[in-house]
């Protein structure tokens, strides 16, 4: 590949990353909306003692998912089990309380995100090494976790008295009136978007996904770069199974059911190109923001159920026509850019 073609290439990236910038603005807006017509229906959405506090709460865990589910997306792959991941990680944090109760437990905060990594870390030796479509292995990990998830639990159920002050205080506490969860999934969004856009290793990360065989010849280590989507997108799902422990304190069987749906919605919802090479983990976290607000405001404004998820359904369906549409102008410009290298 010569340089022109690659700094075209690199032009195109950098006017569809434009383009999902004025989707993530749309997206909030649509945020701000959504929470300012259910609280002029009913007050107390927003401003009853629990109702800031769950509005910032609720789409914690999803974001952290969803944050990972977009690194992923943005190398052109998909990570299905995710959900299971969270579950696994979220029993096993549990089970760890229960047998070895003097264990401290930042240790057992590290474990759980290990674990999640370590998980993560199969699904993205597959994809990466086995050259295996990540839909397929995900999809069957998604499965395979879930089924060790059913084998290990049982009919098992860690409750809140199982587990200690100290670890449930970060789903209930708050500093400033900001959840500490909330504080903490901020931190790890922060984290990633610096990672993303300012290291040569998350923006190699946008060049795969828009063309892994041209990221391929001119260099780039595409194998490993999949490999540590991966292992980011298990490590977080592992982080939200722990946090979920900490915010819910009881977990079963089907904690993570449907969470691996959900994230890929936030993601795409939130400006994250589901062909890859395009979007931020900024958009996915206002992806999960507005998704999970939607699910707890149409109950308030008296919307049945089927329209509650065929909205969730119309959003996710219109996020992938504009990107299409978007893709689809690029690449015409792209086109005639290089038509016009050659006069």
């Amino acid at each position: 590949m010569s340089a022109r073609t690659w700094n075209a290439s690199q032009t195109m990236l950098s006017r569809l990353g434009s383009f999902a910038r004025i989707r993530e603005v749309g997206i909030l807006a649509a945020f701000v909306l959504v929470v300012a017509v259910t609280t002029a229906k009913n007050p107390n959405f927003l401003f009853s003692p629990d109702g800031f506090r769950d509005l910032l709460l609720t789409p914690s865990i999803l974001m952290l998912v969803a944050v990972g589910q977009a690194v992923v997306i943005i190398t052109r792959n998909v990570d299905l089990s995710v959900g299971s991941v969270l579950g696994l990680s979220a029993y096993l944090t549990g089970r760890i309380f229960v047998d070895f109760p003097s264990l401290p437990w930042p240790l057992v905060f590290v474990i759980g995100i290990a674990f999640g990594a370590c998980l993560g870390l199969v699904n993205g030796a597959l994809v990466a090494f086995a050259k295996v479509p990540s839909l397929v292995i995900t999809l069957g990990t998604l499965y395979a976790y879930r089924g060790i998830n059913v084998w290990w639990t049982g009919s098992d159920r860690i409750n809140a008295s199982d587990m200690p002050d100290g670890f449930l205080a970060l789903g209930t506490d708050s500093v400033a009136n900001i959840p500490v969860l909330t504080l903490i999934a901020l931190l790890v969004l922060g984290c990633a978007a610096w990672y993303m856009h300012t290291q040569r290793g998350g923006r190699e990360l946008y060049a795969i996904g828009s063309d892994p065989d041209a990221a391929r010849l001119y260099g780039l280590r595409v194998t490993r770069r999949v490999l540590v989507a991966f292992v980011v997108s298990g490590a977080l799902a592992g982080l939200a199974g722990v946090l979920y422990a900490a915010r819910y304190g009881t977990v079963n069987s089907q904690v993570g059911s449907g969470f691996e749906l959900e994230a890929v919605g936030a993601a795409v919802i939130g400006g994250v190109a589901i062909f890859g090479g395009s979007g931020s983990v900024f958009g996915a976290a206002i992806g999960a923001y507005l998704l999970m607000t939607i699910n707890r405001a149409l109950p308030v404004l008296g919307v049945d159920d089927f329209w509650q998820r065929a909205v969730v359904g119309a959003l996710i369906l219109g996020a992938i026509v504009l990107d299409r549409i978007a893709a689809a102008r690029q690449v015409k410009r792209f086109a005639r850019m290089r038509e016009a290298s050659h006069d």
